[in-house]
């Protein structure tokens, strides 16, 4: 029997990059798909035709996962055409990288509003259908650089601060309800965004890295699997690195 057999996954961000392969697994293991991303755009379409053409049900939706209201709106719409949410993997993400110094207002806001607040937005709507259900894994996208921080990202690294302590109160908060939480934190992944870095720079990275390479967005995906099905039945408040030990 596949891990997530029957199962439902709402995964934020998901037309691309980590959430696509995300979206990937989990239906490669059984599990139906409710995505969302900002615009209902060419990626949307092509991402929900591949899911579906994987024999599950996948749906995407469009929602600013940084409004409250937004959120709240798109998840009811998802419990109405799904019945259930038995993961949520909150994987919404922007930077707007820059030092202190330069940094506008604008520029922390977005960061924290999108990063942070979406992950505040999607599980405060999820938690309700979780908690009737007494059942749920609620998986946050953070990252090293919110473990150990990193120049020119301080809006970055506090917005993945911020999710690991989240991560940790909600495992607490929920618990007794059957409700699990836990945070990944990925290191230098290859990605679109990743794949923009000059090759001079990105030799560096990897030279920095003990396993020699970067990661890749399947590697990231196994991991958010584990967390979503019973595998990790008794792991919860818990930051795992996927960073090939850059970060230990």
């Amino acid at each position: 029997m596949k891990l997530l057999e029957g199962k439902t996954a709402i995964i934020t961000g998901a037309s691309r990059g980590i959430g696509k392969a995300i979206a990937i697994k989990f239906a490669e293991e059984g599990c139906n798909i409710a995505f969302t991303d900002l615009f209902d755009d060419e990626n949307m379409k092509n991402t929900e035709a591949e899911l579906n053409a994987m024999g599950v049900k996948a749906k995407g939706f469009a929602s600013n996962a940084a409004s409250f209201e937004d959120t709240d709106r798109v998840v009811n719409e998802i419990v109405a055409e799904f019945g259930a949410v038995d993961a949520l993997v909150n994987n919404a993400g922007i930077t707007k990288d820059t030092l202190l110094m330069r940094m506008t207002e604008d520029q922390w806001d977005a960061v924290i509003n999108v990063n942070l607040k979406s992950v505040f937005n999607f599980t405060k709507a999820a938690q309700k259908i979780m908690l009737k259900q007494r059942s749920g894994s609620i998986i946050n996208m953070s990252s090293v650089v919110g473990v150990s921080g990193n120049a020119g990202q301080s809006n970055y690294s506090a917005s993945k601060a911020g999710i690991i302590g989240f991560t940790k109160s909600i495992a607490k908060e929920l618990g007794s309800r059957g409700i699990r939480s836990n945070a990944i934190a990925p290191g230098f992944i290859i990605t679109e965004m990743t794949a923009k870095i000059p090759e001079d720079a990105r030799k560096q990275w990897e030279a920095a890295i003990p396993l020699k390479r970067g990661g890749t967005t399947e590697e990231v995906a196994k991991v958010a699997l584990f967390l979503a099905s019973d595998l990790s039945s008794y792991v919860s408040g818990q930051v795992i690195n996927v960073c090939g030990a850059m970060n230990t």
